[in-house]
């Protein structure tokens, strides 16, 4: 099972990876070694979530009877109540009984029934409506208010509202915090609302497990219960897009198309592993057993980057988090994904995500 929940150790996982190589401005003949001589076997999905945090903000059940409806504003107001360090919150809700309708702005509202799974990855602000173009019960302003007292603890983890009269909908809400920047390569390329078909099939996947543990542990509150519900809403989540992961149909494409390739799955399970080794596109194509050009080509439409400057992005996600998390000298972080001096990092750092590195490292201590 992937280990969403112990951020502490996908953390000291995924930096330990990092420790390999001094790269772009020429590597050292040990760093070459240590990477040509380093078992593969990184899991780029646990990798992303270790490294942009993943972290369980807020998760409770909604019953809800006819008429019922509800609307949340933009992440980005209410991100500093339910978990104030986050730079972004993501969305889910899995629906249990009965249906309704999902809205997002400019698009066409999605009906849902018991069995989907809505997911919100960009923040965006929604409506959960009984019935479409209905009036909702709670207002943005409204939302906030139950979030604030939800966070604040002086609310149970079932949630009654509607108007009493059937047919009655029950659906469980989630959200989660994570790292946008400089670089999520798993959000980035999901579509604004991803409607997902829960499987009931329990050899096929840990979700119904995971959601008959959490109401379980809901119904029969205990000492450290909230904590508990909010390690398995991550978990599902990372069950979530396992599952979406599996049903991508062939011509869709996004970094898990990508991650599903077998020629680009090898690809990015490498850059995963040694990004601080100085690979070229000509490796790259090598070990994917492709032409340069062709390799080059699929890799950038499945994924949404050329290969290159998908590594380049990757390094900076990892630096950014070393800023944030550390006290490493810039020139150390530098080295950790493989520059040789510090000059050559900040004008790469700096290029790519817009500030220098110290500006970020003050950023990231503001907000902490």
């Amino acid at each position: 099972m992937v280990q969403a929940h112990d951020r502490t150790s996908l953390s000291l996982a995924a930096s330990s990876k990092m420790l390999d190589g001094r790269g772009c401005d020429g590597p050292s003949a040990a760093a070459e070694s240590r990477a040509q001589h380093r078992p593969l076997g990184t899991d780029p999905l646990s990798d992303v979530l270790g490294t942009v945090k993943l972290t369980g903000a807020l998760f409770f059940l909604v019953e809800a009877s006819f008429p019922w409806g509800l609307e949340v504003p933009h992440a980005a107001a209410f991100s500093s109540i339910i978990l104030p360090r986050a730079q972004h919150i993501v969305s889910y809700h899995i629906i249990l009984k009965g249906s309704g309708w999902a809205g997002i702005p400019h698009a066409t509202s999605t009906w849902f029934e018991a069995g989907d799974i809505l997911v919100l990855p960009h923040g965006d602000p929604y409506s959960m409506l009984s019935e479409p173009d209905r009036a909702p019960e709670f207002d943005v302003q409204a939302t906030m208010d139950f979030f604030r007292d939800m966070a604040a603890g002086k609310l149970p983890f079932v949630s009654r509202e509607g108007g009493g009269g059937d047919p009655r909908c029950e659906f469980v809400c989630g959200f989660l915090g994570c790292d946008m920047r400089p670089f999520n390569p798993l959000l980035s390329t999901l579509p604004r609302l991803l409607r997902i078909k829960r499987s009931h099939d329990r050899r096929e996947g840990l979700l119904s497990p995971l959601i008959d543990l959490t109401l379980a542990e809901a119904r029969r509150p205990r000492v450290g219960g909230g904590s508990i519900r909010l390690r398995l809403s991550e978990l599902v989540f990372v069950e979530l897009m396992r599952q979406y992961l599996e049903s991508l149909p062939a011509h869709e494409t996004g970094w898990l198309s990508g991650l599903r390739d077998p020629a680009i799955g090898k690809v990015l399970i490498m850059l995963h592993e040694q990004p601080a080794y100085p690979w070229t596109l000509n490796e790259l194509a090598s070990r994917a057993g492709m032409s340069r050009a062709a390799f080059a080509g699929r890799f950038t439409h499945l994924v949404g980057h050329a290969p290159m400057q998908y590594l380049t992005l990757w390094r900076m996600q990892i630096a950014a988090r070393f800023l944030g998390d550390s006290s490493m000298k810039v020139a150390a972080v530098g080295r950790e994904i493989g520059y040789e001096s510090e000059a050559a990092f900040s004008r790469a750092f700096k290029k790519t995500v817009g500030v220098s590195p110290a500006a970020w490292r003050g950023n990231a201590a503001g907000t902490g």
